[in-house]
């Protein structure tokens, strides 16, 4: 039987969200194995000077727990 688990991580890009999403996902692929989907649940962005200067995206990762799957080294 398979455990579906969640971590929640904020990612951030001084790009866009698309790319602080992507970061989010990079981050957790090197510490979770099994991942299985992301999900958006906010997005903020810091401004300095009057323009946007990192754009941040809040995310839920979900990922299997399995003794099947091997151990992350």
């Amino acid at each position: 039987m398979a455990i579906v688990k969640t971590s929640d991580i904020v990612g951030s890009s001084p790009k866009g969200w698309e790319d602080a999403v992507r970061a989010a996902v990079e981050r957790a692929s090197r510490t979770l194995i099994g991942l299985q989907e992301v999900e958006v649940t906010r997005l903020n962005a810091k401004i300095e000077g009057g323009n946007i200067v990192e754009y941040r995206a809040h995310v839920k990762i979900h990922f299997l727990l399995d003794e099947e799957l091997p151990l992350h080294e």
